[in-house]
């Protein structure tokens, strides 16, 4: 195959989102690459060659590109400068001849372009990285229940009920069963979604592929309403949570998810009819712009945080965000935007996703009429929130900048808490590591070699699994050995610190139901304080349980904040013992 062909096949591959996908202002033009990515970039493409195959070739219907950038003038400016500059249109949008043509048409309206989002459009040229993705890793275990005694958070259900993540809240595997496992989970969908039988569990390909056809079974097709189809299930899910696990529906989504007449999805659609509409999990553009192959991240909420809201990409380094700053791109009138990054920066990248964040309806405590709660339903912008706070600023930041809003009230003792959500990002902020510069992709897409080609796995796992390409790459003087043995001792240490601080927890819940029995009233003082403590030592505790490095992302954040939950917990204890001491307490005898 020529190489002038060749390259016209490339930058489909990446370019996976059509003229109507990414359209960016004339105004940002692409810059100059950085050095070394331009470098890294030429490696890439000269270890493509002859990777598209014949097959692939034969399919593709080219098209005359000047005929797109004539009406997407922005995607020129992206495309025409980047290392996708050669590739064809056509590799990831189908029906460019009844897109182009006007069909006598007086308003010269146009059918709409099909744009891919399955991962074989960037895999028929990134075929290694692909496959990496697709790859079975039996290491990393299925439904592996967070709240058992050997995970990492056995009381979890007594101290989050009656929150839906009782129902269920399992340890993460692959990315490539993102989209899959959250379908199936029983927190979701009450159970309508279900594997055809449990040997799908590990089907790897068919959950990059052909996942509705082939492994999964709608109890209920023609309906869309949410409801319980087994005992013990939440029906959780909404269209903001499924943004953090499959972006098939980016061309139909407002920025932020406002409802839009241009929009065929939004944060109040039903969630079972968006599910449906979702296939891929992870797609391969969420970080890789496919028109410029620059980096980039495609989440609206982080777009928000960093660059609406004007916090940086690292809000507790202002000198870092400086140097790394994004910047949002806006197309369609504002209906979508993206936020360009200056240089590769898998930190941001994977902070579209690992990151607390609100993606559920809530409440504002006691600010409703007679002072009761104020419900947040899904109309409100709040429920697609990237919070961008530390653990130790956390509950402050909700109270000052976001209405105080809360998730749900703990069932037994009345506090008003929050559910954190995976915040690995705001946990390495400021730990060892990232002060060295270490990025995520360092640890977890350790570069392999394969048929004499070097390429980053896209395998996403935990380093102990590739300590060679990991941690011994950067300590040279430790042996694998040696560097698992350090990362078990960190873990270990940490999942001690956690357990008392759910001891400690559940030893306030239980005071709350002595004080209760005991006749202290629901709204005394002394419950209010007790609540309050509640709030910051659950934040304190659950943060670690949520983050999925047990501690080792920043060891002595993690031993602070623990050990603060504990602290808090017993405040609240002597708080209401205090006032359970009070009533049993003779009434002292009147002067005489």
């Amino acid at each position: 195959m020529g190489t002038s062909r060749l390259k016209r096949g490339i930058v489909g591959i990446v370019a996976l989102c059509a003229a109507t996908l990414f359209g960016a202002s004339s105004a940002l033009a692409q810059k100059k690459p950085d050095p070394a990515y331009a470098k890294q970039q030429d490696a890439t493409l000269s270890q493509m060659k002859g990777n598209v195959p014949k097959s692939a070739e034969s399919k593709i219907k080219y098209v005359d590109v000047n005929n797109c950038y004539s009406c997407h003038k922005d995607i020129r400016e992206f495309h025409v400068s980047s290392k996708h500059a050669s590739v064809n249109c056509a590799y990831c949008h189908t029906d460019a001849d009844k897109h182009l043509a006007k069909d006598g048409k007086p308003d010269g309206v146009v059918a709409s372009i099909g744009t891919r989002t399955d991962h074989h459009a960037c895999g028929t040229c990134h075929q290694e990285q692909m496959n990496s993705f697709a790859t079975m890793n039996y290491d990393s275990h299925a439904k592996v229940e967070k709240a058992q005694a050997r995970s990492v958070s056995p009381m979890f259900d007594k101290l989050m009920q009656p929150h839906g993540f009782t129902r269920e809240h399992a340890e993460p595997r692959s990315h490539v069963f993102m989209t899959l496992d959250h379908l199936i989970v029983d927190r979701a969908y009450g159970g309508r979604f279900q594997l055809k039988d449990w040997t799908y569990i590990s089907d790897a390909k068919s959950a990059v592929s052909d996942m509705w056809k082939v492994m999964l079974v709608d109890k209920e097709p023609g309906n869309g309403d949410q409801k319980a189809f087994m005992p013990q299930v939440a029906t959780a899910a909404n269209p903001v949570c499924m943004n953090c696990k499959s972006f098939d529906n980016i061309l139909k989504w407002k920025y932020m998810g406002d409802p839009d007449p241009r929009a065929k999805w939004s944060r109040v659609s039903k969630p079972v009819e968006f599910a449906r509409d979702i296939t891929h999990a992870l797609n391969c553009f969420m970080c890789h712009d496919p028109h410029s192959s620059a980096p980039r991240v495609a989440r609206d909420g982080l777009i928000q945080a960093v660059v609406d809201r004007g916090e940086g990409t690292y809000p507790y380094d202002k000198a870092k965000s400086e140097k790394n700053p994004m910047k949002k791109v806006t197309f369609r009138d504002g209906f979508r935007a993206i936020g360009l990054l200056s240089k590769p920066d898998s930190n941001l990248m994977c902070a579209q996703c690992h990151v607390e964040y609100n993606c559920n309806p809530g409440f504002e405590p006691n600010a409703g009429p007679d002072g009761k709660d104020k419900p947040v339903t899904m109309a409100d912008q709040r429920t697609n929130l990237f919070q961008w706070s530390n653990v130790f600023d956390y509950n402050k930041k909700m109270v000052e900048k976001f209405g105080n809003f809360k998730d749900f009230r703990h069932a037994v003792t009345g506090a008003a808490l929050s559910k954190i959500q995976h915040p690995e990002t705001e946990t390495f902020w400021m730990s060892k590591h990232e002060r060295e510069g270490v990025e995520c992709k360092d640890c977890h897409m350790g570069k392999v070699e394969k048929n004499g080609k070097t390429f980053t796995n896209h395998q996403q796992q935990s380093p102990r699994k590739m300590l060679k390409e990991t941690c011994v790459k950067c300590h040279g003087e430790m042996t694998e050995e040696q560097a698992k043995y350090q990362i078990d001792a960190v873990q270990s240490y940490t999942r001690g610190k956690i357990v008392k601080a759910e001891f400690w927890l559940a030893q306030l819940i239980d005071t709350f139901v002595r004080a209760y029995d005991a006749g202290v009233p629901r709204n005394s003082e002394a419950v209010k304080i007790a609540q309050k403590h509640h709030d910051d030592a659950q934040t304190r505790w659950e943060w670690w349980t949520a983050e999925n490095s047990v501690g080792f992302h920043n060891p002595a954040q993690a031993r602070q904040s623990l050990t603060e939950s504990v602290n808090h917990s017993q405040a609240g204890i002597k708080a209401l013992n205090d006032a359970i001491a009070a009533l049993k307490a003779p009434p002292v005898a009147a002067a005489k």
